[in-house]
């Protein structure tokens, strides 16, 4: 009788050891899926390490953009040879560890972990893309290394921005590039069929954020925009846009900052998001009421909408529809 009654115990208390010890694997799972990690700040490759042998490599950098999106931007080493690879996209959040982005159709994945980031197509078949923006046989695909300190400024490619678009048989190429102290930004087309249009110009003082093509008035050529973001605390933003003209040349389109429309600037301090809505330019802000801080508006928001029309000397986005929430 005894010994089955301790033999009982020692069953139950190898059972009882064995449900403490799962539920210890559980918790330390839980608490390594759901740690908290920044996925902000700078990627390498792994040849990083080696740059003062002379070897290639690149850099990923990832910032916040608007809400639950992401600026990316690829660099490579510059400072003995042309860049291997540039690239720039604003990528939409999936979840706490996936973003992805879209080029021509096609969705890019950005995945991070804890010190790293891989980049991917959804589609397996479409891993090509990745190719585009490199040269010498280099891609963007891969996974890199997250560092605690800045790219080495000596050796990176000083490109703030890089975009290749197309729409309606046009192709746009938009790059800002910070040289000698100035910022500069230059667009050039190709598939016009009497002009190609390029010109560059001087933005110090303005970063650019995004470019978009989109046929606003709907009439067979496309439009350009490019958005910007001024330099501090402000971050007031700005346009510029052009028109294709019966997809022969390209021409500006006036934009009447935001800060000289009276229609639109009560309570702007800046703060601007752009995009494009359908056929429309669509701008949003934060309202500020006497006294508030930068940081801190409390007027609602204000949302504009704007439509391409005709002008006297050339083309110009006209304040179309005005909401605040």
């Amino acid at each position: 009788m005894n010994n089955n009654f301790y033999a009982i115990l020692m069953v139950l208390f190898v059972i009882i050891s064995c449900k403490n010890e799962t539920k210890k694997i559980e918790d330390v799972s839980k608490t390594e899926f759901t740690e908290e990690f920044n996925i902000e700040g700078n990627y390498v490759s792994k040849d990083y390490s080696k740059r003062s042998e002379g070897y290639d490599w690149i850099a990923i950098s990832a910032s916040e953009a608007e809400s639950n999106q992401l600026n990316i931007s690829v660099r490579s080493r510059a400072d003995k040879k042309k860049p291997t690879c540039t690239f720039d996209a604003v990528a939409n959040k999936v979840n706490d560890k996936v973003y992805q982005t879209q080029i021509d159709g096609k969705s890019i994945l950005f995945e991070f972990t804890n010190e790293q980031i891989s980049i991917t197509t959804k589609d397996k078949n479409n891993g090509g893309i990745l190719f585009f923006y490199c040269s010498g046989g280099a891609s963007i695909a891969g996974t890199f290394q997250k560092i605690n300190e800045p790219i080495d400024q000596n050796q990176i490619d000083k490109t703030k921005f890089n975009s290749v678009l197309n729409l309606q048989d046009v192709g746009f190429n938009v790059s800002s590039i910070e040289k000698d102290g100035k910022n500069t930004l230059t667009i050039f087309t190709f598939g016009l069929t009497e002009s190609e249009y390029q010109e560059t110009f001087n933005i110090d003082g303005e970063e650019v954020i995004n470019a978009e093509v989109e046929d606003l008035n709907s009439d067979g050529s496309p439009e350009l925009f490019v958005f910007t973001r001024s330099a501090g605390s402000g971050s007031y933003g700005n346009v510029y846009a052009f028109s294709v003209n019966n997809k022969k040349s390209m021409s500006e389109v006036y934009f009447q900052p935001t800060a000289e429309n009276s229609k639109i600037n009560k309570g702007y301090m800046g703060h601007d998001e752009f995009s494009l809505v359908e056929n429309t330019l669509g701008q949003r802000f934060p309202i500020y009421k006497e006294g508030d801080t930068n940081a801190e508006p409390s007027g609602g928001t204000r949302q504009i909408s704007y439509k391409l029309v005709e002008g006297e000397a050339m083309k110009k986005l006209e304040v179309d529809k005005i909401t605040e929430y």
